[in-house]
């Protein structure tokens, strides 16, 4: 049995065998070999560890460096399946910081979100990295929803968001000069940031206290060895073998893995539950001319329905000064496909036999509808955005998509033609299909 660090984030759990695809897909350099950063393990020799975390995402690189400030003796190694560090989900995102407002109070969640984003700027300003605090209005411009504006200011109140008010018409333009609302949240603890430069941080950290990172190690299986390679005391220390799609081998006592879109299938072929299903979406976001970057200073969000685990259509600053508008939500046919024709038979069919996603999409029909509306016509998307600063037009608008790639992926703005024909049938297959942003079984 493959021994399990079950408290930290990812799939750990017991070998049978063989652990396939760990992390699929990977970048290889002309070598063709594993890479070592930089670092190196403690007691252990190039290619033994006490503990291997399975992921270089931020929170594989959370993870290792947590454990390895903790229990500095130990040897511990990262293994990344491409040629660089945090190039997907903790590459592809929006960059907020939040601030906890949105969950269930006492939940895990709403406390460390509000724990997390506190140190995470006490950390940004230790280590220098940049951000930037610029706030967060959740604006009602409709009657009918005050009512869960209010509800959603009490549910901050009790998770312990610092600094929140409800703010009325006048209070909102001095925040917003162009933004309309009948009420809103003000929430200044809100922020952003790079989330790629905190997790090659994270890295820096690991490797200065002697951990040790393996880029373009693609994990393909994890086993309990039979027996100790040519009966040596290191095989017998560390028992478990985990491979490379090259055949080569690191063994260690302990697995983490922090997987991101493959947790499914690397919990599944450990031994553990594949649920929830990962199905792979994408959001698509319209990019502000940036000499009309000026009518928006912060983030600017619509008051959340409860029926979907969505936030809506919102106004996103990023650290470049640029600002997104979106998203929408379409369902992707690959779990790392960026670009609406990326396309895998192996996730696809995952999608239809594995996962949720009939029940979802049947649950949510008209919502699914109105996405696929929006995803196809600029003038719908545009018109949604005015209810919230009215001197948006479309030529305000930069033909461009901003992809939040499958389940929390996001790539930088790609230009779409207006003309292309077969991405608007595509779009449509897949909200039609779908019509949701999340699918669990």
């Amino acid at each position: 049995m493959v021994p399990a660090l079950r408290y930290l984030v990812g799939a750990c759990g017991r070998a049978r065998g063989s652990f396939a695809g760990g992390s699929p897909g990977a970048c290889g350099f002309a070598s063709g070999r594993p890479r070592r950063l930089c670092g190196g393990s403690r007691s252990a020799s190039s290619s033994s560890f006490d503990i291997v975390i399975v992921g270089g995402g931020i929170v594989g690189l959370a993870s290792a460096r947590a454990l390895i400030l903790r229990h500095p003796s130990l040897s511990i190694g990262v293994l990344e399946k491409e040629k660089d560090l945090a190039v997907h989900q903790t590459g592809h995102n929006s960059g907020v910081i939040h601030s906890g407002i949105y969950y269930k109070p006492e939940s895990l969640k709403a406390k460390l979100c509000v724990q997390g984003a506190a140190l995470l700027y006490e950390y940004c300003q230790q280590k220098g990295i940049s951000y930037k605090q610029c706030g967060k209005l959740i604006v009602a411009v409709e009657q009918e929803e005050i009512p869960r504006l209010q509800a959603l200011y009490e549910k901050g109140l009790q998770n312990g968001v610092q600094g929140l008010r409800l703010i009325q018409q006048e209070d909102i333009k001095k925040k917003e000069p162009y933004c309309r609302g009948l009420m809103a949240i003000d929430c200044p603890h809100t922020g952003i940031v790079d989330y790629r430069q905190v997790a090659l941080s994270f890295a820096q950290d690991f490797q200065e206290a002697g951990g040790s990172v393996l880029t373009n190690f693609e994990v393909k299986d994890i086993e309990m060895a039979k027996e100790s390679p040519s009966r040596s005391i290191d095989g017998m220390q560390y028992p478990i073998v985990i491979k490379n799609t090259k055949g080569e081998e690191i063994r260690c006592q302990y697995v983490v893995t922090c997987a991101g879109l493959y947790s499914d299938r690397i919990s599944e072929l450990s031994g553990c539950t594949p649920d929830p299903r990962i199905v792979p979406f994408r959001g698509d976001y319209l990019l502000l001319k940036p000499e009309k970057c000026y009518l928006v200073k912060g983030n600017i969000y619509p008051v959340p329905d409860s029926r979907f685990p969505f936030l809506g259509v919102h106004f996103t600053p990023r650290m470049d000064g640029s600002i997104w508008l979106g998203p929408n939500a379409v369902l992707a046919f690959k779990r790392e496909g960026y670009r609406p024709f990326d396309f895998s038979a192996t996730d696809v069919m995952d999608i239809i036999i594995n996962s949720g996603l009939i029940k979802l999409a049947s649950q949510n029909f008209s919502y699914g509808v109105t996405e696929m509306y929006k995803a196809c016509f600029l003038g719908a998307t545009v018109k949604y955005l005015q209810k919230f600063i009215p001197e948006i037009t479309i030529s305000d608008i930069l033909r461009q998509v901003a992809v939040r790639g499958p389940s929390w992926l996001w790539q930088q703005p790609m230009k779409v033609s207006d003309n292309n024909i077969y991405c608007f049938l595509w779009r449509c297959f897949a909200l039609l299909l779908t019509g949701s942003t999340c699918s669990f079984k």
